[in-house]
């Protein structure tokens, strides 16, 4: 399942993008890495506030580290822990992306080590930036946020055949942030193979696959 993916440009392209404002100050330590998403890191993300929608800072992980493993994707939304966030318009967000990532399914050897897998990313062509659906909530370590996923296309199917990240069509991002639960649930789907694209498999160095 998705846990890298990438926004290239700056957050003032994303407030373009979206028509967005600022929740929150913009940080300015250099720990801070929008443009490569991993699990725990931060990024921007779009959510509803008392003045609209804004740009917002939360880290790669709703439970805040409180699991074993970040919980960076959630599905079933029926489920109570998930439910409670989906059936809140308050608890949803927009996560503007650029590309995303699957593993391939098998290793390879690329030399000097122990087989790995590549890196298969995956864009939308007729959203240069798109917006994953996804849910937040604060935490004891501060906001976290997750993505909603949804059964894969025709594309993605071959890389990851059980789920995929659910891209929302701009037309739709209004009723994620502010429909009903039915309209959460409705929206939970993948989007057209069509109207995206692949490259891949990229390899990274060691030191990119500890990000």
């Amino acid at each position: 399942m998705c846990n890298r993916a990438r926004m290239a440009g700056e957050p003032d392209t994303i407030r373009t993008r979206f028509g967005a404002g600022w929740v929150v100050d913009r940080p300015m330590d250099n720990r801070f890495q929008p443009q490569e998403l991993v699990p725990r890191g931060r990024a921007w993300i779009l959510r509803h506030d008392g003045r609209g929608l804004g740009l917002d800072v939360m880290a790669w992980d709703v439970l805040g580290g409180q699991a074993k493993f970040p919980m960076t994707n959630v599905r079933q939304l029926a489920l109570p822990q998930w439910r409670r966030l989906a059936e809140r318009p308050e608890s949803r967000c927009l996560i503007p992306l650029t590309e995303f990532c699957e593993w391939t399914p098998g290793t390879h050897d690329v030399g000097g080590g122990k087989p790995i897998k590549g890196e298969m990313w995956f864009s939308v062509i007729d959203q240069p930036i798109f917006a994953v659906a996804g849910f937040w909530q604060g935490t004891a370590s501060g906001a976290g946020f997750t993505m909603v996923t949804c059964d894969p296309n025709d594309l993605v199917a071959p890389i990851h055949p059980k789920a995929m990240i659910t891209v929302l069509e701009e037309a739709d991002w209004d009723r994620w942030l502010t429909g009903r639960y039915d309209d959460v649930v409705a929206l939970q789907q993948p989007y057209d193979a069509s109207r995206m694209t692949v490259r891949g498999p990229e390899f990274p160095t060691r030191a990119a696959r500890l990000l």
